[in-house]
């Protein structure tokens, strides 16, 4: 199996740790940061810009990873995971050897799952997800498309996390609640009330702080 990653920073190395314990063969990175090039990440090279990739594909790779992170803001993953699928790749999926995912669960194109976090059963992720270290996402969750759920984190049974939303690290959601599209929760929240599209929620109990425009 052999892969190209997009992104060069830590979320990227975590990935690369993850691909390799499970016998990837990484080609190499590519990065919109001109500085990063000719630079390794874990002795991974970083080929350069995106405009790498076509050269990666004429190698034959067809398989890509995104190693870029988020917090709170997940349409730069967005924009990239489109330009990316634009140029004819398919993204991996990647799930940790000490992760836990339910055989009932569903698990979208490109998610990441990192290490000891846990799917249960009937969750149901779309694609490029980040269920990151540590996170749970109980029986019965539902997250679409480009959803980040930081470390720590709790999704309890039941809790509906719509496009693009953000989970912060060490936040928990009460069963059964619905989270916005690109909605934010915030570090250490405990949110036990439904989100709107777009806003921002913190504290405990989570109250609105902020609202976003939505695409």
């Amino acid at each position: 199996m052999r892969v190209v990653g997009i992104g060069a920073g830590g979320h990227a190395r975590m990935l690369v740790e993850m691909i390799q314990a499970q016998g990837g063969e990484i080609v190499g990175l590519v990065d919109a940061d001109p500085a990063r090039k000719g630079t390794t990440v874990l002795g991974i090279p970083v080929l350069g810009g995106d405009e790498q990739l076509d050269a990666v594909a004429r190698a034959g790779v067809k398989l890509a990873f995104l190693g870029v992170g988020a917090v709170g803001d997940n349409s730069r993953r967005r924009k990239v995971w489109d330009a990316v699928r634009d140029r004819g790749f398919e993204f991996m999926t990647v799930i940790a050897s000490s992760a836990y995912v339910s055989p009932s669960a569903v698990i979208g194109e490109g998610t990441c799952v990192f290490p000891g976090a846990i799917i249960g059963a009937g969750a149901r992720l779309g694609r490029n997800v980040i269920v990151n270290t540590g996170a749970i996402v109980e029986h019965d969750c539902e997250l679409g498309d480009h959803v980040h759920v930081a470390s720590g984190a709790v999704l309890a049974g039941g809790v509906h996390a719509g496009e693009g939303a953000h989970v912060g690290a060490g936040a928990s959601v009460k069963q059964g609640v619905r989270l916005g599209r690109e909605c934010v929760v915030g570090l250490g929240a405990a949110v036990i009330d439904d989100v709107a599209d777009g806003i921002t929620v913190g504290g405990v109990p989570a109250r609105p702080l902020q609202t976003r425009v939505t695409r």
